[in-house]
């Protein structure tokens, strides 16, 4: 009798929708401390997350990418929930615009003293360069794709 690999089950959701719904082999989140992969079987752990990239891989050995701002992330019985303050698939984000915030953000950081506002300024930046890493990788993941 031949015996299945174990699942993942994740759900990936933003305050007004569902991202991603669906079985994956593994996934790899921004967490508090530091990046995480998450396999089938996992301990059980609630986790905030940062902004920056989830990558999972699907039954079929693709990668997905998704940008989230923020969030919580809880993994159960081989079950993995996100709740992101603001989740995107790749083909959501706009390269120019995230470039044009990281800009933004920089130029924010040079020139305020303020650090409230300084504050401000790092988590944009953190953001725009998480949406730009979301791209990039993803792109990095087609043309190794399409070179096979």
């Amino acid at each position: 009798m031949e015996q299945t690999a174990p699942l993942l089950q994740v759900e990936i959701t933003d305050v007004g929708r569902l991202i991603y719904s669906g079985p994956c082999l593994k996934l790899a989140a921004p967490a508090a401390g530091g990046e995480v992969c998450i396999l089938p079987r996992h301990a059980p752990m609630l986790t905030a997350l940062h902004p920056g990239e989830i990558r999972l891989q699907n039954l079929a050995g693709e990668n997905h990418f998704f940008y989230v701002s923020g969030g919580f992330m809880e993994v159960r019985h081989s079950t993995v929930s996100i709740l992101a303050d603001q989740a995107l698939r790749t083909g959501e984000i706009d390269h120019e615009r995230a470039q044009s915030a990281r800009e933004d953000a920089e130029r924010s950081l040079r020139e305020t003293h303020l650090l409230e506002d300084r504050d401000i300024a790092r988590l944009d930046l953190a953001k725009a360069v998480a949406q730009l890493r979301v791209l990039q990788h993803a792109e990095i993941h087609r043309l190794k794709m399409a070179s096979l």
